[in-house]
Parts: C-alpha cells; structure tokens; sequence
C-alpha cells in the first residue's frame, strides 16, 4: 500500500470514529422515576340560603358561609388518612331571644378512607364546636325579649359523633351510599343519638356529564335528656323533650340537583322532615311566636347552595 492509499485509509477511519461520536446514540436515556408525594390537602368554601343540619336549621332560615380545610396522608394508593376542620356562620334563636345563640360553628374531624375495587369506605369522628355559645342562667323561662334571657342552655351544646360511610359504584354514573352516625350526647344533653341514611347518585351522561341527580332518605334516632333540660329544673332554663324527657325521633331527606364547572359546584335541593312544628319544638326548644309550643326550624325548605373545592392537583 503507498503512503497516499494509507492516508486515505486513517483518514476515513478517524473521520468516522468522529463522526460517530456527534450522532445521538440509540440507547434511551435513563428516566428519572417520578417521585409522588403522599401529602395532599383540600379547601373550599360555600355561601347557602339556609344552613339546615338533618332538616333542622341552623341559621334560623337565613343565608350562612362556610368555610373548611383538611391534611390528607396516602398512605397507599387506596388508604388514606385525614384531619380538617370547618366553620360555619349559625344563629340558634331568632328574634324573640334578645341573646342566646353563638355566631359560628367550628368543627374538627378526621378519620380514615379506603377504596377496593367499586367499594369504598369513610371511618372517623366529628366534634361540633359552638366557642361562644352563651350558658347563662336564664331568669325566666318565658320567651319575650323584657324578661331579660341572657343564655339558652345550662351547657355549652358542643358535642361529638363518630361516623362509617360505605358506598358502591355500581358503574360510572351510578352510586349508592350508607351513612352511620353515633353520638353518646346529642348537643351535649345526655340524649343518645344515632342516625342511620341511604344515599343515591346518579351522575348524567355524555355533554350533560356536569350535571349530577343525589338525594338521601335517613332517620334520627334520640335517647333521654338529662333533668337539667327537662321538667321544672331549678334554673328555669329552656324545657325540651317530652313528659319524660325523651326527645322525637324523626325521618329526614333531601333530594336534588348539581352542577359543576372546574373546582364550582351550584346545589339546588329541596329538604323535609316528619316533624310536626309541635315536635320539633320539643326539640329545639325555640319558639316561633313569643310564649308558643310549636316551632318552624324543622318546615320543608328547598335550599340553594354555591361552593367550591379545591386540592393540590386543581392547582398544579
């Protein structure tokens, strides 16, 4: 071979070598794997023409805000652990008390949910808090603003529940759900409560996918009163229950519309009970006219409610 061939030869040779070097290689780079955070949270807030409480008001029938945030740890893609807390604007009594009721509802909560398969389940507990509830002595046990009545109960009514929510989705649009509730002190007056619903979802189909039909039919069970709230107590404090102290079991449901736009969701429903105005005075306790025996916090209501809700993924 002449030195001109040989030249050539390394020539070409170093040419590729280099040439090589500048094409990308075929070989995929590494992926970095995708870390996930097992924290998430949830927000949200909500403005309702009535805040109602299995059928009973809690606003007097007036408008009420809301407000809640909750911590939520995965710890496994279908367990996930919870704690939050809420606030609502509430007014116990109207106008024939001239105090008496607190202005918020702060509650606490937390518990544990699950998820297999089209079953899922909510596990936990519920304080209801009422900070400045007003407990008085009440001077007379008529209701006229002269008699000069500065509490409504001879204790705070903050009280707790624990609570078990399963639920089935029978396909995409529809799902069906229970919901348990115990309290050994219902508003804190030593009357045990339970409260045992059914719930159904049905979620519309196709360009009306927004759109979701839900109601709920449950009942409310209610043990004895403590003989501070019952009978000729020595305080003269607001009398509920019956004879005995027993206060109404009722029926309560809910049926209605909702529409959701992103993290938006517009509510109109329509609430009832079985209680008689009668009945519900026993047990609540508040009047609708000065010195009367029946009360309209537990009438049928149709309710409009604006809300909104957010997580982390909404912001990402």
């Amino acid at each position: 071979m002449n030195k001109l061939s040989l030249a050539a030869v390394v020539l070409a040779a170093s040419a590729g070598t280099a040439f090589a070097g500048d094409l990308p290689s075929t070989k995929a780079a590494p992926v970095a794997p995708i870390v996930t955070s097992p924290w998430d949270y949830d927000i949200g807030a909500g403005l309702t023409s009535d805040y109602l409480f299995r059928g009973i008001t809690q606003s007097n029938h007036q408008p009420s805000v809301s407000a809640h945030g909750e911590i939520r740890y995965n710890w496994t893609a279908d367990y996930q652990f919870y704690v939050g807390v809420s606030g609502e604007s509430i007014k116990f009594t109207n106008n024939i008390f001239p105090v008496g009721s607190p202005a918020l509802e702060l509650d606490g909560f937390g518990g544990i949910r699950g998820t297999h398969g089209a079953f899922s389940f909510d596990l936990g507990a519920i304080g209801y808090g009422y900070p400045d509830s007003p407990t008085n002595r009440v001077q007379n046990a008529a209701y006229t603003s002269s008699n000069g009545i500065i509490g409504l109960a001879p204790r705070n009514p903050t009280f707790f529940e624990i609570y078990f929510k399963p639920s089935y989705a029978i396909n995409d649009a529809l799902s069906l759900g229970l919901n348990v509730f115990y309290t050994p002190s219902y508003l804190n007056t030593g009357a045990d409560g339970e409260y045992l619903s059914g719930t159904v979802k049905y979620t519309l189909p196709g360009q009306l996918s927004a759109f979701a039909l839900s109601g709920e039919f449950g009942h409310q069970w209610l043990g004895k009163l403590d003989s501070v709230y019952r009978g000729a107590n020595s305080d003269n404090y607001v009398y509920l229950g019956d004879a005995s102290g027993k206060l109404p079991d009722y029926n309560y449901w809910n049926a209605g519309v909702s529409y959701t736009w992103k993290f938006l969701t517009l509510d109109l429903r329509y609430y009832g009970t079985d209680l008689s105005r009668a009945a519900a005075y026993q047990l609540v306790g508040i009047p609708t006219v000065v010195n009367g025996t029946n009360c309209n916090y537990a009438d049928d209501r149709f309710v409009a409610t604006l809300s909104f809700d957010l997580t982390s993924k909404d912001l990402k």
